[in-house]
Protein backbone atom coordinates (compact mmCIF):
# COMPACT_ATOMS: atom_id res chain seq x y z
CA UNK A 1 0.00 0.00 0.00
CA UNK A 2 1.38 3.39 -0.98
CA UNK A 3 1.26 5.81 1.93
CA UNK A 4 -0.08 9.35 1.52
CA UNK A 5 1.97 12.38 2.57
CA UNK A 6 0.66 15.92 2.96
CA UNK A 7 3.10 18.85 3.03
CA UNK A 8 1.93 22.31 4.07
CA UNK A 9 3.65 25.20 2.32
CA UNK A 10 4.66 22.44 -0.04
CA UNK A 11 5.04 24.24 -3.37
CA UNK A 12 7.97 26.61 -2.73
CA UNK A 13 11.38 26.61 -1.06
CA UNK A 14 12.00 23.93 1.53
CA UNK A 15 8.43 22.69 1.21
CA UNK A 16 8.77 22.09 -2.52
CA UNK A 17 11.98 20.11 -1.98
CA UNK A 18 10.20 18.03 0.68
CA UNK A 19 7.23 17.33 -1.60
CA UNK A 20 9.47 16.20 -4.46
CA UNK A 21 11.69 14.07 -2.21
CA UNK A 22 8.70 12.27 -0.72
CA UNK A 23 7.28 11.62 -4.17
CA UNK A 24 10.66 10.25 -5.31
CA UNK A 25 10.69 8.01 -2.23
CA UNK A 26 7.43 6.42 -3.38
CA UNK A 27 4.77 8.29 -1.43
CA UNK A 28 1.58 9.75 -2.86
CA UNK A 29 2.05 13.44 -2.09
CA UNK A 30 -0.30 16.39 -1.76
CA UNK A 31 1.14 19.89 -1.45
CA UNK A 32 -0.76 22.64 0.33
CA UNK A 33 -0.26 26.34 -0.41
CA UNK A 34 -1.90 29.55 0.73
CA UNK A 35 -0.66 32.37 -1.46
CA UNK A 36 0.97 32.30 -4.87
CA UNK A 37 -1.47 30.48 -7.13
CA UNK A 38 0.65 30.94 -10.27
CA UNK A 39 3.76 29.36 -8.74
CA UNK A 40 1.73 26.58 -7.14
CA UNK A 41 0.14 25.61 -10.45
CA UNK A 42 3.53 25.75 -12.15
CA UNK A 43 4.89 23.43 -9.45
CA UNK A 44 1.98 21.04 -10.02
CA UNK A 45 2.63 21.04 -13.75
CA UNK A 46 6.35 20.44 -13.36
CA UNK A 47 6.15 17.69 -10.73
CA UNK A 48 2.76 16.06 -11.15
CA UNK A 49 2.12 16.61 -7.42
CA UNK A 50 -1.46 17.80 -6.81
CA UNK A 51 -1.76 21.11 -5.00
CA UNK A 52 -4.50 22.31 -2.65
CA UNK A 53 -5.10 25.86 -1.49
CA UNK A 54 -6.05 26.78 2.06
CA UNK A 55 -4.80 28.86 4.99
CA UNK A 56 -3.44 26.73 7.83
CA UNK A 57 -4.33 29.43 10.38
CA UNK A 58 -8.01 28.47 9.93
CA UNK A 59 -9.14 25.23 11.58
CA UNK A 60 -12.20 24.95 9.34
CA UNK A 61 -10.12 25.51 6.20
CA UNK A 62 -7.69 22.79 7.34
CA UNK A 63 -10.45 20.30 8.07
CA UNK A 64 -12.07 20.94 4.69
CA UNK A 65 -8.75 20.86 2.83
CA UNK A 66 -7.66 17.62 4.47
CA UNK A 67 -11.02 16.08 3.58
CA UNK A 68 -10.43 16.98 -0.08
CA UNK A 69 -6.95 15.46 -0.03
CA UNK A 70 -8.16 12.26 1.58
CA UNK A 71 -11.06 11.98 -0.87
CA UNK A 72 -8.58 12.24 -3.75
CA UNK A 73 -5.60 10.27 -2.45
CA UNK A 74 -6.62 8.36 0.66
CA UNK A 75 -5.97 8.74 4.40
CA UNK A 76 -2.98 10.89 5.30
CA UNK A 77 -0.21 8.83 6.92
CA UNK A 78 2.60 11.40 6.85
CA UNK A 79 2.00 15.05 7.74
CA UNK A 80 4.75 17.61 7.26
CA UNK A 81 3.90 20.89 8.98
CA UNK A 82 6.13 23.21 6.99
CA UNK A 83 3.97 26.28 6.28
CA UNK A 84 5.34 29.43 7.86
CA UNK A 85 5.36 33.21 7.55
CA UNK A 86 7.42 36.07 8.93
CA UNK A 87 6.27 39.50 10.07
CA UNK A 88 9.56 40.80 11.43
CA UNK A 89 9.80 43.88 13.62
CA UNK A 90 11.66 44.98 16.70
CA UNK A 91 9.43 44.20 19.67
CA UNK A 92 8.80 47.82 20.63
CA UNK A 93 7.41 48.38 17.14
CA UNK A 94 5.63 45.03 16.72
CA UNK A 95 1.88 45.26 16.29
CA UNK A 96 -0.68 42.83 17.72
CA UNK A 97 -1.48 41.92 14.11
CA UNK A 98 2.15 41.00 13.37
CA UNK A 99 2.24 38.86 16.50
CA UNK A 100 -1.10 37.20 15.86
CA UNK A 101 -0.51 36.38 12.20
CA UNK A 102 2.78 34.61 12.89
CA UNK A 103 1.47 32.69 15.91
CA UNK A 104 -1.67 31.78 13.95
CA UNK A 105 0.22 30.25 11.03
CA UNK A 106 3.46 29.00 12.58
CA UNK A 107 2.11 27.57 15.84
CA UNK A 108 -1.68 27.30 15.80
CA UNK A 109 -1.36 25.97 12.25
CA UNK A 110 0.24 22.82 13.68
CA UNK A 111 -2.83 22.18 15.82
CA UNK A 112 -5.18 23.00 12.96
CA UNK A 113 -3.47 20.55 10.61
CA UNK A 114 -2.63 17.73 13.00
CA UNK A 115 -5.88 17.56 14.95
CA UNK A 116 -8.17 16.53 12.04
CA UNK A 117 -5.68 13.81 11.00
CA UNK A 118 -4.77 12.48 14.45
CA UNK A 119 -7.71 10.14 15.10
CA UNK A 120 -7.25 8.43 11.74
CA UNK A 121 -3.59 7.81 12.52
CA UNK A 122 -4.58 6.38 15.91
CA UNK A 123 -7.15 4.07 14.34
CA UNK A 124 -4.64 2.79 11.76
CA UNK A 125 -1.84 2.46 14.37
CA UNK A 126 0.56 4.35 12.15
CA UNK A 127 1.49 7.96 11.59
CA UNK A 128 4.36 10.33 11.01
CA UNK A 129 4.09 13.98 12.02
CA UNK A 130 7.15 16.05 11.10
CA UNK A 131 7.24 19.68 12.19
CA UNK A 132 9.58 22.15 10.51
CA UNK A 133 10.70 24.51 13.24
CA UNK A 134 13.78 26.77 12.99
CA UNK A 135 17.17 27.53 14.46
CA UNK A 136 15.55 30.75 15.68
CA UNK A 137 13.11 28.73 17.76
CA UNK A 138 16.14 27.27 19.53
CA UNK A 139 18.31 30.35 20.01
CA UNK A 140 15.96 33.31 19.44
CA UNK A 141 16.53 36.11 16.95
CA UNK A 142 16.41 39.87 17.36
CA UNK A 143 13.44 41.31 15.48
CA UNK A 144 11.63 37.97 15.52
CA UNK A 145 10.01 37.68 18.95
CA UNK A 146 6.85 36.44 17.25
CA UNK A 147 8.58 33.96 14.93
CA UNK A 148 10.99 32.67 17.60
CA UNK A 149 8.12 32.19 20.07
CA UNK A 150 6.06 30.25 17.53
CA UNK A 151 8.94 28.04 16.43
CA UNK A 152 9.92 27.32 20.04
CA UNK A 153 6.28 26.42 20.66
CA UNK A 154 6.47 23.96 17.78
CA UNK A 155 9.16 22.07 19.70
CA UNK A 156 7.05 21.85 22.84
CA UNK A 157 4.11 20.65 20.76
CA UNK A 158 6.34 18.00 19.19
CA UNK A 159 7.56 16.63 22.53
CA UNK A 160 4.11 16.53 24.12
CA UNK A 161 2.34 14.95 21.14
CA UNK A 162 5.11 12.38 20.71
CA UNK A 163 4.24 11.02 24.16
CA UNK A 164 0.58 10.68 23.20
CA UNK A 165 1.23 9.03 19.85
CA UNK A 166 3.93 6.54 20.77
CA UNK A 167 1.65 3.71 21.90
CA UNK A 168 -0.36 4.03 18.68
CA UNK A 169 2.59 3.74 16.30
CA UNK A 170 2.68 7.47 15.62
CA UNK A 171 5.98 9.33 15.74
CA UNK A 172 6.21 13.10 16.09
CA UNK A 173 9.53 14.81 15.38
CA UNK A 174 10.88 18.24 14.50
CA UNK A 175 13.56 19.60 12.21
CA UNK A 176 15.23 22.95 12.88
CA UNK A 177 16.84 24.29 9.69
CA UNK A 178 19.46 26.99 9.83
CA UNK A 179 20.15 29.29 6.87
CA UNK A 180 18.97 27.42 3.78
CA UNK A 181 19.59 28.57 0.21
CA UNK A 182 15.98 29.21 -0.71
CA UNK A 183 14.88 31.92 -3.10
CA UNK A 184 14.18 34.19 -0.12
CA UNK A 185 17.62 33.75 1.45
CA UNK A 186 19.48 34.03 -1.86
CA UNK A 187 17.73 37.37 -2.41
CA UNK A 188 19.77 38.79 0.47
CA UNK A 189 22.57 40.99 -0.92
CA UNK A 190 25.68 38.94 -1.64
CA UNK A 191 27.82 41.20 0.54
CA UNK A 192 25.54 40.56 3.54
CA UNK A 193 25.53 36.82 2.89
CA UNK A 194 29.30 36.60 2.53
CA UNK A 195 30.29 38.95 5.33
CA UNK A 196 27.59 38.55 7.99
CA UNK A 197 25.72 35.28 7.53
CA UNK A 198 27.97 32.58 6.09
CA UNK A 199 30.87 33.36 8.50
CA UNK A 200 28.51 32.32 11.34
CA UNK A 201 28.09 28.84 9.78
CA UNK A 202 31.03 26.55 10.61
CA UNK A 203 30.61 24.42 7.46
CA UNK A 204 31.10 27.62 5.46
CA UNK A 205 28.01 27.59 3.27
CA UNK A 206 24.24 27.79 3.19
CA UNK A 207 22.26 24.59 3.46
CA UNK A 208 20.26 23.30 0.52
CA UNK A 209 16.49 22.64 0.63
CA UNK A 210 17.17 19.07 -0.46
CA UNK A 211 19.23 18.50 2.70
CA UNK A 212 16.20 19.28 4.84
CA UNK A 213 14.05 17.12 2.57
CA UNK A 214 16.33 14.13 3.13
CA UNK A 215 15.82 14.49 6.88
CA UNK A 216 12.06 14.44 6.32
CA UNK A 217 12.20 11.35 4.12
CA UNK A 218 14.14 9.49 6.81
CA UNK A 219 11.76 10.51 9.62
CA UNK A 220 8.78 9.49 7.46
CA UNK A 221 10.19 6.03 6.84
CA UNK A 222 9.57 2.74 8.61
CA UNK A 223 13.26 2.82 9.57
CA UNK A 224 12.62 5.80 11.88
CA UNK A 225 9.95 4.08 13.97
CA UNK A 226 12.04 4.23 17.17
CA UNK A 227 12.66 7.97 16.87
CA UNK A 228 10.00 10.23 18.36
CA UNK A 229 9.94 13.50 20.28
CA UNK A 230 13.30 14.37 18.73
CA UNK A 231 14.67 17.49 17.08
CA UNK A 232 17.15 17.33 14.20
CA UNK A 233 19.24 20.51 14.03
CA UNK A 234 20.27 20.98 10.41
CA UNK A 235 22.22 24.21 10.60
CA UNK A 236 25.81 23.50 9.56
CA UNK A 237 27.04 23.73 13.14
CA UNK A 238 25.79 27.29 13.66
CA UNK A 239 24.01 26.47 16.92
CA UNK A 240 24.20 23.52 19.30
CA UNK A 241 21.45 22.69 21.80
Amino acid sequence: MTRVALVTGGTRGIGAAISVALKNAGYRVAANFAGNEEKARAFEGETGIPVYKWDVSSYQACAEGIARVEADLGPVDILVNNAGITRDAMFHKMTPEQWGEVIGTNLTGLFNMTHPIWNGMRERNFGRVINISSINGQKGQMGQANYSAAKAGDLGFTKALAQEGAAKGITVNAICPGYIGTEMVRAIPEKVLNERIIPQIPVGRLGEPEEIARCVVFLASEDAGFITGSTISANGGQFFV
